[in-house]
């Protein structure tokens, strides 16, 4: 057992290949204990092979000497033929296989059978392609869909995306772009991360240096919402540009605009600016990993900071200065107060309307003693007087 373990693995989907033949291989997001995290494709033939080897290892924890004390997951057998749809329907029984392997004892979960296993090879940089054979098909797994993999449609296309300006890597998970080039995205982060590939190499690359290829996509980003979503701050950032905010860890902010770029503009009371969205969680959201994984990564590139952007579309994105932001939030913020005022003074008004004294029924005056003479019959005023 090494000091190199895996977090976590995330099923991605599945490809389509036509070469040497065509064949399905499936798609493993692996999170390692060094925060890299690495794609790894591998054929349900090869996982049916680890997995049988895995219980050859530990008899007790595979349940072979008695069935009570089995705790590594089932895994069916490979059918005679894996067509497209067993390799779809499939997906879920992965998904479950390898949440449970990851949290099994460390003695299973980190033995050297195991993190061999999901290493990145040499075909998982450099897959076998033929320039004459079709492109493999792409089948993700949508985010909403992974309890229900029979949800999912394809092939998935990928989008193709160009880059705007030179970016150099600063890690080995990441990918490097020279000016113009085609990447097809593979996955959209919300943290500004986009995991990419182009021709043989993968990696992530911040969604800044990107643009998409057929139209300039406004409604990419969401349009401004001032009402805001409550989010806290995971972790401490200085601003660096007089547009972006100070905050401390536990802050408990208002995000008002989701941004591509992974910077999110934000309300902490009346005063709005840029914050980086992966050091944000939405509240009553349970608390992960996330937090301790932050403290060694850095935020990705603001697209106003990218020098020598070469667009090819003539229409540049639409910005919204700070200036508008905070006059639109302050406008929001007041409206709100006005309202509240509003149902106050007429919940205030109805209380009063309900607690106030009701008028009684006046008494009629006492007819005088000339009145009631007036009005008797002469026998009955001799009887009175």
């Amino acid at each position: 057992m090494g000091d190199v373990f895996i977090r976590h693995i995330e099923l991605l989907g599945y490809e389509k290949r036509f070469f040497p033949s065509q064949h399905y291989v499936y798609m493993f997001l692996v999170k390692w204990n060094d925060l890299s995290e690495k794609v790894v494709y591998r054929r349900f033939t090869e996982i049916y092979e680890f997995h049988k080897a895995l219980k050859e290892m530990f008899p007790i924890e595979s349940g072979d000497i008695n069935m009570e004390n089995r705790i590594i997951p089932h895994l069916p057998a490979p059918k005679w033929f894996d067509g497209q749809r067993s390799t779809q329907n499939r997906q879920g029984t992965l998904t479950e296989y390898c949440y449970t392997l990851v949290n099994l004892p460390h003695k299973i979960s980190r033995c050297l059978h195991v993190v061999n296993f999901f290493k990145v090879r040499h075909d998982d940089m450099n897959p076998v392609t033929d320039s004459q054979t079709k492109k493999p098909e792409v089948f993700l797994l949508p985010k909403d869909a992974k309890k229900n993999p029979t949800d999912i449609t394809g092939p998935i296309v990928l989008q193709t995306y160009r880059a705007i300006a030179d970016y150099e890597k600063s890690s080995t998970s990441e990918m490097a772009l020279k000016a113009g080039d085609m990447v097809d995205v593979v996955e959209k982060s919300e943290s500004g991360w986009w995991f990419c590939q182009m021709k043989n190499k993968r990696g992530w690359v911040p969604a800044a240096y990107l643009e998409p290829m057929d139209v300039f996509f406004e409604s990419e980003e969401q349009e401004p919402n001032y009402a805001g979503e409550q989010y806290i701050v995971q972790k401490s950032y200085t601003a660096v540009e007089e547009d972006e905010l100070t905050l401390k860890e536990g802050d408990t902010i208002e995000v008002i605009h989701k941004l591509l770029d992974g910077w999110w503009v934000i309300r902490k009371d009346e005063t709005t600016g840029f914050y980086p969205s992966m050091y944000l969680q939405k509240a009553g959201e349970a608390n992960t990993s996330m937090k301790s994984e932050l403290r060694n990564r850095i935020a990705p590139p603001r697209r106003s900071t990218i020098r020598n952007a070469k667009s090819i579309h003539k229409q540049s994105r639409k910005l919204i200065s700070q200036e508008t932001y905070r006059r639109n939030s302050k406008k929001y913020i007041q409206s709100q107060r006005n309202m509240k005022e509003n149902l106050q003074n007429k919940a205030k008004k109805n209380e009063q309307e309900e607690n106030k004294p009701k008028a009684q029924p006046a008494v009629p005056p006492r007819p005088s003693k000339d009145l009631i003479l007036n009005r008797c019959t002469e026998s009955t005023r001799r009887k009175i007087l």
